[in-house]
């Protein structure tokens, strides 16, 4: 499996994530381990099974984001080819069905937002597979659980502007 590009930014974002979750929650949780403990009987002991629970949900994710961050490659977007769509295009679309119009940017894990006027999608998503390599003029079309989404590209900046 190829890396997945990731901005410097993102990469920093999941590493401060990962730094707050074993450098905070983890040992705050873990001295509620010990404190409820200390109280006795573990059978009965809600508090201590509710610290428990957390604390593996915590080591859970701290392996998610690190498996996350494995399988990334830091890609500078100003290295990226001008014209054509690849990771760090702002891509305007014209949704080829109703006429609306619709704006993407390509990000990296950590990075995806679904909501406001631009959506930032992951280079991974059927929309952004679809779309990698086009260039503006460029119809393509993409199968998602609603059905068959097509597109024409209107238009591709470099996400920064």
């Amino acid at each position: 499996m190829d890396p997945h590009p990731i901005s410097r930014a993102g990469y920093d974002k999941i590493r401060e994530e990962i730094r707050v979750l074993e450098e905070d929650q983890l040992p705050a949780v873990t001295e509620r381990i010990k404190l409820a403990r200390d109280e006795g009987d573990l059978k009965e002991n809600a508090e201590y099974h509710a610290a428990r629970e957390q604390q593996g949900y915590i080591q859970a994710k701290i392996s998610q984001l690190k498996t996350k961050l494995a399988n990334c490659r830091i890609v500078e977007k100003s290295d990226m080819p001008k014209g054509v769509v690849n990771f760090g295009s702002l891509v305007t679309v014209r949704d080829l069905s109703d006429g609306t119009v619709e704006q993407y940017e390509l990000v990296g894990p950590g990075e995806e937002d679904y909501d406001g006027d631009v959506m930032k999608i992951l280079t991974s998503s059927p929309i952004a597979q679809a779309m990698l390599g086009k260039k503006v003029g460029e119809k393509f079309e993409t199968e998602v659980p609603v059905g068959t989404l097509k597109f024409e590209i209107t238009g591709i900046g470099d996400g920064e502007d």
